[in-house]
């Protein structure tokens, strides 16, 4: 009998219902969801609203993506670039963050026709292979074959940044707006101007990677906004679709688009483009991208004179709280004993709060209380 490929360890929990920040499980247990299964729930599981739009693409179901017309796909690029103050920005529309960055890749070095990339240490860009650049279209100028090489950096490192463009024909650069599942780490805006000066001077593509901070979880739309700096592309995925499978790329106006540039298969489709829509929509309506500035404060400070924490880092509702010790026995009490839903990065020692962008400062207390409940007797 065929079964799953084991890769993931897994709670014994089977969820069968979700209602905006709660999840319930096949025996009727609630639990708290502060981890939106990898922040991919901005909106809140079951969002009457969301439910509806897609409740009516269903109806009429359409599933082609890129070979016909698809009205969606034009309202989802319009209502994105009123969102982030893109308004002449471009979107490309795929499947998931990994398919945003390898297409944001091929981007960089189509416009340059270079192929080194820098990226940082603690970061994360996806199960990304570096995309190989090929086409057949002989509009586009372009490395045939060539496959990414990447340079990994330290993080927040300007001096570092400086000497690999002045070692390295640079294609392009790549960082998060926060560093997500590495522990949550901010860059500064010093290091962030950095980038994009370099950049500038050696026509180097600026790679934004949204994929986890975006989407107002940080109390911006795109948390590179918070640091005064415009990227070239911008990645995203993940609070895009609340759940439904969907990323894009976001394209500044100085690039010039050609037939067969790049491709999807699903990217864009019916369903994608009506669970994109509505995401925003209820973003805007429900200013969740303003209050979630306010709850994560509001976390912060309630948290911030537990004696068991090492750091509190973040903006928003995408926090990381670092302990002196592996966080994982502690997120399973948090689990067990309270019913909260809690998530951890590759350091070991922090746990995540990635939670949909309607929790309210009363659901978030429930969290404050159990947290120091399990460290109560750590000092």
């Amino acid at each position: 009998m065929a079964n799953l490929f084991d890769v993931y360890p897994l709670f014994d929990i089977e969820p069968v219902k979700g209602e905006d920040v709660w999840i319930y499980d096949k025996e009727g247990q609630k639990y708290l969801d502060l981890y939106g299964g990898h922040a991919v729930i901005s909106i809140g599981h079951t969002h009457p609203y969301y439910k509806e739009k897609l409740s009516t693409q269903l109806e009429n179901l359409v599933f082609y993506s890129n070979s016909i017309q698809n009205p969606l796909q034009k309202e989802l690029a319009s209502k994105l670039g009123e969102a982030s103050c893109y308004h002449d920005w471009n979107l490309f529309l795929c499947n998931s963050g990994a398919e945003a960055n390898e297409n944001a890749f091929k981007l960089a070095s189509f416009y340059n026709k270079k192929t080194k990339i820098i990226s940082f240490s603690k970061g994360f860009h996806g199960r990304t292979s570096l995309a190989v650049a090929t086409t057949d279209n002989k509009n586009i100028v372009a490395p045939v074959n060539a496959v990414h090489d990447t340079l990994i950096l330290p993080f927040n490192d300007v001096d570092a940044l400086k000497q690999a463009f002045a070692e390295n024909e640079i294609c392009a650069v790549i960082v998060e707006g926060i560093q997500g599942i590495g522990g949550i780490y901010e860059p500064t805006e010093e290091f962030m101007q950095a980038i994009r000066t370099l950049c500038d001077e050696q026509d180097a593509v600026f790679i934004a990677d949204e994929i986890q901070s975006g989407y107002g979880r940080s109390g911006r739309f795109f948390a590179h906004q918070w640091y005064d700096v415009v990227p070239d592309v911008v990645t995203m995925a993940k609070g895009m679709g609340n759940g439904f499978p969907i990323g894009g790329v976001f394209i500044a106006p100085k690039f010039e688009a050609s037939f067969g540039m790049l491709g999807t298969t699903f990217g864009g489709n019916h369903l994608a483009c009506a669970a994109g829509i509505a995401v925003l929509d209820v973003l805007e309506g429900e200013n969740l991208i303003e209050k979630s500035v306010e709850v994560g404060e509001w976390i912060v400070e309630q948290l911030k004179q537990n004696p068991a924490i090492k750091e509190i880092r973040g903006k928003g509702l995408m926090l990381g709280i670092e302990l002196n010790d592996a966080v994982a026995p502690l997120r399973k009490e948090i689990l067990m004993k309270h019913k909260i839903f809690t998530g951890a990065s590759s350091n070991k020692n922090t746990i995540r709060l990635l939670p949909p962008l309607t929790l309210t400062k009363e659901q978030a207390q429930l969290f404050v209380d159990a947290f120091n409940d399990v460290t109560k007797e750590i000092a």
